[in-house]
């Protein structure tokens, strides 16, 4: 039997570039509303409003990146193009005069995002070999979460170090940002492509027609498994019912990254030898627990058991569905393939996180979290049920 070949580094490279971003963004947004409030003076419907928008410009920017990069057949330039993007719009935080600066700031950073997120994804499936193909995705995603629970931790102590200086705090995410594109743009090697016929626009007609029937089930099943997890924003609203003071809500997110980068790689390993059905359907459970624990109360206990298994199924799920895009795909048209995908994802965040929303202003909530739990279990009843018709 042949070893297993060892992650390339390259890869390695692209998770620290996720690590180094994160740490720089969320150690911005993790004070950015409440910095804009008490600071610029901004309502609660200004800063929803510049929320909503920038997460639909990224939507709308992932589905183009991924397509041309599929297109000119390069990954890598489209990525520096989005980390730089993100860099730049670091400092316009922290000259921010008014809620306009800050509006462009997240435009800006929401299409960097936007750029990145499937030429990077398609990358990581290039250069990974088929065998570990799980652990790479696994990889790449326990760093981008390290940085997920690093930078609000950082901005914790900062802001306790400097005296709730907002905008010396947000310049020091400039260096880790600056960072992240020095790493992509020196550290990350693209593999070769031979050449073949010229290349055709990969959202004709007959290049769609190429992506097999596996992928678009896979693109259903992401969509269905991202409307039963709504926001992470619920979970700091649960731990803040139950008592937790404003000043530590940060750590609501940082529980729970802490146990999503600790368990992504080893499950990521996993989807290289188990059945991705099954591992699928553990996350799901998972995702049921974590509803459940957060609907029985607002109890510290019961709260942080839920964030708990909320980390744990996106563990489990992120890096696995990532990879069954890049198993079921064209090579030739993966970046295509994830834009797709993270559109309807995306897309489905924003229905769940409003129904989530709605839910809890009329019934409170338990009820969001039951009707989270209902999702899940329905979504369950599919994976089985595909599964079952499989075996016939």
């Amino acid at each position: 039997m042949s070893p297993t070949p060892a992650i390339p580094r390259s890869i390695w490279a692209l998770g620290f570039v996720s690590l180094l971003m994160d740490v720089s963004s969320e150690l911005i947004h993790s004070l950015l509303p409440v910095f804009m409030v008490t600071t610029l003076g901004a309502s609660a419907l200004t800063v929803g409003l510049i929320e909503g928008t920038a997460e639909a410009t990224a939507l709308i920017v992932k589905v183009f990146s991924g397509v041309l990069s599929d297109w000119i057949g390069r990954r890598k330039p489209l990525a520096v193009l989005g980390y730089g993007l993100g860099a730049l719009s670091k400092p316009l935080f922290a000259l921010a005069a008014s809620s306009g600066w800050v509006l462009a700031a997240r435009l800006i950073d929401r299409t960097g995002k936007g750029m990145r997120g499937a030429p990077r994804d398609a990358l990581v499936a290039d250069l990974a070999p088929e065998a570990i193909r799980g652990a790479a995705f696994g990889l790449r995603q326990a760093l981008d979460t390290v940085g997920a629970f690093a930078g609000p931790l950082l901005a914790i102590a900062l802001m306790l170090l400097w005296a709730n200086d907002f905008r010396a705090v947000f310049w020091v995410a400039v260096i880790p940002a600056l960072l992240s594109v020095a790493l992509l743009a020196f550290g990350v090697q693209e593999p070769e492509r031979a050449a073949g016929p010229q290349r055709l626009n990969p959202i004709r007609r007959e290049a769609l027609r190429r992506q097999p029937s596996a992928y678009w089930w896979v693109v259903a099943l992401g969509a269905v498994f991202t409307l039963a997890r709504f926001s992470e924003a619920f979970l700091v609203l649960r731990a803040s019912e139950g008592g937790l003071a404003l000043a530590w809500t940060p750590l609501v997110l940082v529980g729970m990254n802490l146990v999503y980068s600790a368990a992504a790689y080893p499950f990521g390993k996993l989807s290289d030898r188990m059945d991705h059905g099954r591992l699928l359907a553990l996350g799901l459970a998972l995702l049921i627990g974590a509803d459940l624990a957060l609907a029985a109360s607002n109890h510290w206990g019961w709260v942080w058991a839920g964030i708990s298994l909320w980390g744990l199924h996106l563990a489990v799920t992120q890096g696995l569905l990532a990879r069954m895009v890049a198993d079921s795909a064209p090579p030739d048209l993966r970046g295509t393939a994830y834009g797709f995908f993270n559109l309807l994802s995306g897309l489905a965040m924003l229905v769940a996180s409003g129904l989530a929303g709605a839910l809890w202003t009329g019934l409170g909530a338990c009820a969001t979290f039951l009707a989270g739990a209902a999702f899940a279990v329905l979504a369950l009843a599919a994976l089985l049920l595909r599964a079952a018709s499989a075996r016939r």
